[in-house]
């Protein structure tokens, strides 16, 4: 793969990356940070690309390996000013959230990366499977339990 080629993949792949570091990060200057180490390293590593047909899922591993390492550091930052407060017009703007998107960010971790990436991102569970490192069974079962607790969620809610 050239680098041309990797360059519009990302910049295609824009969206995809952003909502799967979201799953993981919650922050958007987290996300920001990981989707931009992402990027580095996989033009830095490009070499190491076996097989161009796996690019998406392959630049997917780093994006989520960034993510934790993002999580592993931030127990260890000390804050040096007060964060930022949002105005009451900025958290009007924020809160429109629907119950389906409360449910799923309520999943826990290891059942909300599946669902992101094969409802949201419409990768095949035999990409997933490569991307979480896990089983395509692991995947179908994760999928599962996942579907089944959004059910019950969401049957709660409607209550």
């Amino acid at each position: 793969m050239t680098r041309e080629k990797l360059g519009t993949l990302i910049l295609e792949s824009e969206r995809q990356l952003y909502a799967t570091a979201k799953t993981i990060l919650f922050h958007d200057e987290d996300c920001a940070d990981a989707i931009q180490e992402t990027i580095v390293k996989a033009f830095s590593k490009i070499e190491t690309l076996r097989n161009d047909k796996y690019v998406k899922t392959w630049l997917m591993r780093i994006l989520i390996n960034e993510c934790y390492t993002i999580l592993r550091t931030a127990g260890k930052t000390v804050l040096l000013e007060e964060p930022y407060e949002k105005t009451s017009m900025e958290i009007e703007d924020m809160v429109d959230y629907s119950d389906l998107y409360k449910a799923v960010n309520s999943l826990k971790e290891e059942l909300r990366l599946p669902v992101i990436l094969y409802y949201a991102e419409g990768f095949q569970i035999r990409e997933i499977s490569r991307i979480l490192e896990i089983t395509e069974g692991a995947v179908q079962k994760r999928l599962a339990r996942a579907r089944m607790k959004l059910r019950n969620s969401l049957s709660e809610s409607e209550e």
